[in-house]
């Protein structure tokens, strides 16, 4: 069968998007479990939005559109739509969102959605549709019917990472230069490890794994960096360190076979309070950038998220981290109580602290988390396209406008004012003199901080593609 996977726009203003466009690995990896049996093309519209093209050249017997992200449940309908339109015989979904809200896809132009991990259920799913066989024979779905939606029954998760298909990046082979993570480019992401054992009330990904913590053997790691031809690295884990002795393995391997990239990956302050050493190790194989999520500096906050850590202990990672040379973005979660004192204070921290890469999120209830469950009552919208991180969908004790004036001062005084693009000045001239970066490329950045730091941006309600009465 003709496959097509596709991965919708991007879209926004201000938008995480416009600082991190990275491959979509999820895709690759469901490429890679239907090849060869199957013919398969991946269109990613962050890159060519042209999606009506895309169908009329291949005419695919399948259409799988991901969604993993709230804010894409729209166009992940429009793209469902317009497949059909165009003679698309089948049209399925997956991605996290989907999988943990698989009513806001009871779509006629949607024909089922995968739930959970979609490598061997989309294979079998396109199996049956190969043979004519009855899609309830496969595991792991939620079928579309006249009569509503019907639950096939749940697939096992792969017990073993490493027999999952390798990622098949060929297929976004002329788009691979145009994959980015700030000024990290070209880059590649890697996949090690899935789920945390952690139960942060604010994440979905625990929920998504089902509470399961499974990785990939140290061998397995070595020899798909081995494969990547791209000098800059972004580890997807959504906590790598889950096992210290199973990074010091890969280390080892990555050092003795003389594997050399720029690494980016996520970790806990805790984990890296306790195992300092793994930091200096990692740093000698090439690691480059640490994401911590800090969440709060009050505990009180932490608690109430089930962060289960301290500020203390994020202030110690914090040193451990920069004394190695190694640049640290913090996450912060902005509470929709915060006064002027606490945007302030939260101001003050970043400079004192010389945190020159900080990320500031709204606390987002997403559907599909423990959060959105307690508090689902004081939510003011289901509006999904404001489901982004940058605004409330909950009260705010200030007045919104002043909310949003804050909120965008936090990120004028730590890219703006602080002077961090002209510390940067000789590494961009670096990478525009050996065209690893292009002026277009960097405009793409400083307008993107621009908007970030202007607080009407965000009183703008985003161009809405579809606000759907069935969301949420």
């Amino acid at each position: 069968m003709k496959v097509l996977l596709v991965q919708p726009p991007q879209f926004g203003k201000p938008g995480f998007t416009k600082v991190a466009l990275v491959e979509p690995l999820g895709l690759e990896m469901v490429a890679g479990g239907l090849i060869p049996e199957h013919e398969v093309r991946i269109h990613d519209m962050r890159v060519d939005g042209n999606i009506e093209k895309a169908l009329s050249d291949f005419r695919p017997d399948a259409v799988g559109i991901s969604c993993c992200f709230t804010i894409d449940v729209y166009r992940t309908q429009q793209i469902a739509e317009s497949a059909k339109a165009a003679g698309a015989p089948f049209v399925f979904i997956g991605g996290l969102h989907a999988s943990l809200n698989p009513v806001d896809f009871a779509n006629p132009a949607v024909d089922c959605i995968v739930i959970g991990e979609g490598e061997f259920t989309t294979r079998e799913l396109v199996d049956a549709l190969a043979a004519g066989g009855n899609l309830r024979d496969v595991n792991g779905l939620v079928v579309n019917t006249e009569d509503g939606q019907v639950r096939t029954p749940p697939r096992q998760q792969v017990s073993s990472l490493d027999d999952l298909p390798r990622a098949a990046r060929h297929l976004t082979q002329d788009k691979r230069r145009r994959y980015f993570f700030n000024f990290w480019k070209p880059l590649a992401t890697i996949e090690t490890a899935r789920g945390c054992p952690h139960r942060c009330n604010f994440c979905s990904v625990w929920a998504f794994f089902q509470g399961r913590c499974r990785t990939k053997s140290p061998e397995r790691v070595a020899d798909e960096l081995a494969a990547l031809k791209e000098k800059y690295i972004l580890v997807t884990d959504d906590n790598f360190l889950l096992s210290v002795k199973r990074a010091n393995e890969i280390a080892d391997i990555l050092k003795a076979r003389g594997i050399r990239k720029q690494y980016s990956f996520q970790a806990r302050s805790d984990t890296i309070v306790k195992h300092p050493e793994i930091i200096e190790k990692w740093k000698e194989v090439g690691l480059s950038h640490i994401f911590i999520g800090f969440e709060s500096l009050d505990e009180e906050e932490l608690k109430a998220v089930n962060k289960k850590n301290t500020v203390e202990t994020n202030e110690q990672a914090l040193k451990l981290v920069q004394d190695q040379g190694v640049s640290v973005t913090t996450a912060f979660i902005i509470n929709q109580d915060y006064g002027h004192s606490e945007f302030e204070r939260l101001r003050n921290y970043i400079t004192s602290k010389h945190i020159s890469v900080p990320q500031f999120t709204v606390l987002t209830p997403l559907p599909g988390t423990e959060l959105f469950k307690e508090i689902e009552s004081k939510i003011l919208t289901k509006n999904y396209e404001l489901y982004d991180f940058l605004h409330s969908v909950l009260p705010t004790k200030l007045d919104p406008n002043e909310f949003y004036q804050e909120f965008a001062s936090l990120y004028r005084a730590a890219y703006i004012n602080s002077g961090v693009f002209k510390r940067r000045a000789l590494p961009l001239l670096a990478g525009l003199a050996t065209r690893r970066l292009t002026f277009s490329h960097m405009r793409r950045i400083l307008v993107s901080a621009r908007e970030f730091a202007d607080f009407t941006n965000y009183l703008k309600p985003p161009k809405t593609a579809r606000h759907s009465g069935k969301a949420g």
